[in-house]
């Protein structure tokens, strides 16, 4: 079953490499959509794929890569959305 996520981090999530391994974790496991950074210091990700594959990516995200300090997850369900790739932006 195909689904889809709004996710918000919160943390020490940028200036860590935060987005690259994002993006390299979601391309292993075969999902779609976006990373990028927010103004707010957050990290925002849409994220498409089959469930088994977004909840082996939802925990990945609370460790991150070496120097994050993930603090909180905000998850939302969304409408499927029709990413082709997972990309930074």
């Amino acid at each position: 079953m195909i689904v889809c996520r709004h996710i918000l981090v919160s943390g020490k999530v940028q200036g860590v490499f935060y987005r690259d391994s994002t993006c390299q974790q979601a391309q292993n496991l075969n999902l779609s959509g976006y990373v990028k950074n927010l103004a707010t210091g957050q990290v925002e990700i849409e994220v498409c794929g089959e469930q088994s594959n977004i909840e082996e990516f939802q925990k990945w995200l609370w460790k991150g890569p070496i120097m994050s300090k993930v603090e909180n997850i905000q998850l939302q369900g969304i409408s499927i959305m029709n990413y082709s790739t997972f990309d930074i932006r």
